[in-house]
């Protein structure tokens, strides 16, 4: 007889949802993914007209936003109690702001090395922190990591950028040996380059040939979403993504 295999994924609809880095590029494609499953979106980004903006693009009454720099503490723990105060829980939580600076470790100002390192890093600490504890307290969530293929190899040109990364592969390591008996699984998707906006005039330039080699943020949304739907027997520790066009090694 022949064998057939079920896997039954998740339904996602009137999940809540938190994602940072929410208006543009792997975050915008990921909040209109999740909106189309049905889910309930928290939204946050540095300038408020974007997420205006975004939020009118949605289903009605199914997204919100805080608008601000998520590596402030108060700020993530802002985006923690609006999730709870309008929708109750929180269910699924997606650290996806970013900053790119690529060049020589002598580049750059203090101040432009050290956003960059407190937007990748301590904007992922903190928004865990501060959202966490309701799913451990649950017995339920997921935390997905939005990393690079940076985090595992360092290039030249991209030293800090590259540490920050290192760091968050450093805590979903930790995060998934604390949580997981807890309930709560936790993630890391790591892209190559990706055809976005980011690190546009910090290293790239608009228009470069290489862009339409790379990764498209739907390709990455779209993994993010499958992962959120996996059955509670499963989870992904890591999942690493290349064009047909990218040098994996």
């Amino acid at each position: 007889k022949l064998f057939r295999m079920s896997y039954e994924l998740q339904d996602l609809s009137g999940k809540i949802v938190v994602i940072t880095g929410a208006t543009s590029g792997i975050g915008r494609q990921t909040v209109i993914g999740m909106d189309a499953q049905g889910a309930k979106v928290v939204l946050n980004a540095r300038k408020e007209s974007g997420l205006k903006e975004l939020c009118m693009e949605l289903t009605d009454a199914n997204s919100t936003y805080v608008a601000g720099d998520c590596s402030d503490p108060e700020v993530s723990r802002k985006i923690a109690a609006t999730a709870i105060e309008k929708f109750g829980t929180i269910d699924i939580l997606i650290p996806n702001a970013g900053v790119g600076l690529y060049g020589s470790i002598f580049d750059w100002s203090d101040d432009e090395i050290n956003n960059m390192i407190r937007t990748n890093f301590e904007g992922t600490v903190h928004l865990v922190r501060a959202c966490a504890k309701k799913m451990a307290e649950k017995g339920a969530g997921d935390i997905i990591i939005v990393c690079s293929v940076a985090g595992y190899y360092g290039a030249a040109k991209e030293a800090v950028y590259a540490g920050t990364k290192h760091a968050q592969v450093g805590l979903a390591a930790g995060l998934d040996r604390e949580l997981r008996e807890k309930g709560v699984r936790v993630s890391l998707v790591a892209p190559a380059g990706v055809s976005t906006n980011f690190a546009l005039g910090t290293g790239r330039t608009p228009g470069m040939p290489r862009l339409d080699l790379y990764l498209k943020p739907e390709d990455v949304a779209a993994q993010i979403i499958y992962i959120a739907k996996q059955p509670r027997s499963v989870r992904t520790t890591l999942m690493t993504l290349w064009s047909m066009d990218q040098q994996s090694s």
